[in-house]
């Protein structure tokens, strides 16, 4: 072992420790990664961002701005409304919606496809009866089941390809990845609807129209006059009791107690920080006088807006401007000024203009590529930037003493907002969250939807039939898109996964440094010598397993760029198919399926679900192993060694 290979070790060990830790976004960790091998000399510096112009990288990034087209264009919503049985019972139910996630994801992105059958999926669950975690994770693993059925279907297989590529075997065309993949997908969503889903734990069925989404972090200020004033905590608490809410933390003085003694008496103006369900909310608050911080801030800042306002009208506008300036900050004012007690839809001022919308409740799920991750709401000034008062936050399995406005937000968080229709649909597209409520299924435009899907059935076939390059023909796609504009070219960079694209792009030069330095035979070569023993079907099954085990623990895109050359290594070794050993890297890099960490669907259903990291191992092991079943038979007879 020369030093050279001492040294990529070392990288990627702390590498991979990095990506466990989640300290660190995964682009950070591998763009570290990449810098880390151009300050060792692993990686020349003048080739060191190579990686951004990697045919894969240009392909996700096409895939993501056609998927986007599907989504806003309502292509997806007429799959939906002729797809999905509205009368079914449970099983034909999942069978049909967990199918129709495979579908998308297949061709466009995962998430994205799990973003838009999720309030489906919520109603879903609510029209059978069942716990609403029930419906979501065999949609979630559906997702990702469907994935490796295309080469565009994830990026691990388009990572893969491109390996191939290096190797000097050519990439895998758009079906290669078919015969394999979607015999797993349908043996995964088959056991998925007829079994798997009742192995899902059933947590506690929210009542009303809500879910089961854990319970909320709120704050709530104590009024003068209410009947909270002067009482002692632990009063507060028994008289709580029945609406399922408890006391986390006291702010006096903008000085926080946790936790508060619970004898200490309230004071007016004291902040209460209480844990309560979401559909007790509302009468936690009320059965005391409560009010909600948040919406008692805003109303401040309303009344302090109208007392300036009174005072500028004492004088005349010196110009028709001012005049107008003001007379529409008063319909603003009236308009916007919330009758409305938590839990409960505003009543618009009569005098409202009835150009304005209610000011309404919504709660909403952090997606994992949000732009809110690691922000709070003070620092993107939620209430003065969007209009949009944020009430509460439910973080499932976890419960922090923090201020509502300086908590980090997190993926899979679900926000509780306020504000009107407009404004909460601006901040959940701008911010990346996704509304949990059932949408109207419909078509905003059917001419853009019949061209968003003729545009990527367009690139699809381009692709399949090797008129162009599969980079080449998805980028002709986007520009088709953009010309007709199924995608705005406002939006088209907004569309791309920019820290997916970062990641692959940095990760690709410190795989080709893996193989170039000899480690990747080298790790190869102790895998076979100490586990397989030199046999083939050994080695793929544990490279199938080990792929499989870092995909539960780390981005699968890191990972299928991590196993690659091991893959590789292994297979030149033996003098056997290499596509063999790739195929196990791809398919074993789309199941995710233990840790709600491992794939970002898994990580959009936790707080939605109501689940914990402990959840996800009862209906994803037996599916793995049914995965490593069916898989390497498969592998065995399609690719043969």
């Amino acid at each position: 072992m020369d030093t050279a290979q001492i040294t990529i070790i070392i990288i990627l060990a702390c590498t991979v420790l990095l990506f466990l830790w989640g300290r660190w976004r995964h682009d950070m960790v591998a763009l570290a990664a990449l810098l880390a091998c151009v300050f060792t000399g692993l990686v020349p510096a003048e080739s060191a961002f190579n990686g951004i112009s990697h045919p894969a990288v240009i392909t996700v990034a096409c895939v993501l701005i056609l998927s986007k087209g599907l989504q806003t264009s309502g292509a997806v919503d007429v799959l939906t409304r002729y797809l999905l049985p509205t009368n079914a019972g449970v099983t034909l139910s999942i069978t049909a919606l967990t199918a129709l996630g495979a579908l998308l994801s297949a061709f466009m992105n995962n998430v994205g496809a799990l973003a838009l059958l999720m309030p489906v999926a919520m109603q879903m669950a609510k029209r059978q009866n069942i716990a609403t975690g029930k419906v979501l994770m065999p949609l979630a693993f559906g997702t990702i089941l469907g994935g490796m059925t295309t080469l565009i279907g994830t990026p691990p297989n388009l990572i893969v390809s491109g390996f191939r590529q290096s190797s000097g075997q050519g990439q895998f065309s758009m079906f290669d990845f078919t015969p394999v993949g979607l015999a797993v997908a349908v043996v995964g969503v088959a056991f998925i609807s007829l079994v798997g889903w009742r192995l899902v734990p059933g947590r506690k069925q929210a009542g009303g129209d809500s879910f089961d989404s854990g319970a909320y972090i709120t704050e709530a200020r104590v009024s003068a006059g209410s009947k909270a004033e002067g009482m002692a905590l632990i009063e507060i608490e028994q008289a709580l009791s029945d609406a399922d809410a408890q006391i986390l933390g006291l702010v006096r003085n903008e000085v926080r107690v946790t936790p508060p003694s619970p004898r200490r008496r309230t004071r007016a103006g004291d902040i209460l920080m209480l844990e309560a369900e979401a559909e007790t909310l509302a009468s936690a608050l009320s059965s005391l006088g409560l009010k909600l911080e948040e919406e008692k801030a805003a109303r401040d800042e309303r009344e302090k807006e109208k007392e300036k306002q009174a005072k500028e009208k004492t004088s005349e506008p010196t110009n028709k401007t001012q005049a107008v300036r003001a007379q529409a900050q008063d319909i603003i004012d009236i308009t916007a000024e919330p009758n409305v007690d938590a839990g409960t839809k505003a009543e618009a001022s009569p005098d409202a203009h009835p150009d304005f919308d209610d000011v309404i409740l919504s709660e909403l799920v952090v997606l994992p590529n949000s732009s809110l991750l690691g922000r709070t709401a003070a620092g993107i000034q939620i209430r003065t930037s969007f209009g949009v008062n944020l009430l509460a936050i439910s973080r499932q399995g976890n419960k922090s003493v923090k201020r509502l406005r300086a908590q980090p937000f997190r993926a899979g968080d679900l926000l509780m907002v306020q504000g009107g229709p407009e404004a909460i649909s601006e901040f959940a597209g701008s911010m990346g969250c996704v509304p949990l409520a059932e949408r109207e299924l419909s078509i905003p435009s059917k001419r853009m939807a019949i061209m968003a899907t003729l545009i990527m059935v367009g690139s699809v076939a381009i692709a399949s039939i090797g008129l162009l390059p599969t980079a080449v023909a998805f980028a002709a796609g986007v520009l088709v898109s953009m010309i007709v504009r199924t995608v705005p070219p406002r939006s088209v960079y907004n569309a791309i996964d920019w820290p997916v694209i970062i990641l692959l792009g940095a990760l690709i030069p410190v795989a080709e440094a893996m193989e170039t330095s000899g480690t990747a035979s080298l790790i190869a070569n102790v895998l076979l010598n100490q586990l397989a023993q030199g046999h083939a079907v050994v080695a793929l099954v544990l490279i199938l397993i080990v792929t499989m085990t870092l995909s539960d623990l780390m981005n699968n895109a890191a990972t299928a760029a991590v196993m690659c050359p091991i893959a590789i290594g292994t297979a030149n070794q033996l003098g056997v198919n290499l596509d063999a050993f790739l195929m196990a890297v791809a398919i074993g890099a789309s199941c995710s399926f233990l840790t709600p960490i491992g794939h970002q669907n898994n990580t959009l259903i936790l707080g939605p679900g109501g689940f914990k990291f402990g959840d996800y191992w009862r209906l994803g092991l037996p599916l793995e192993v049914l995965v490593v079943l069916v898989c390497i038979p498969l592998l065995l007879w399609v690719w043969p060694l």
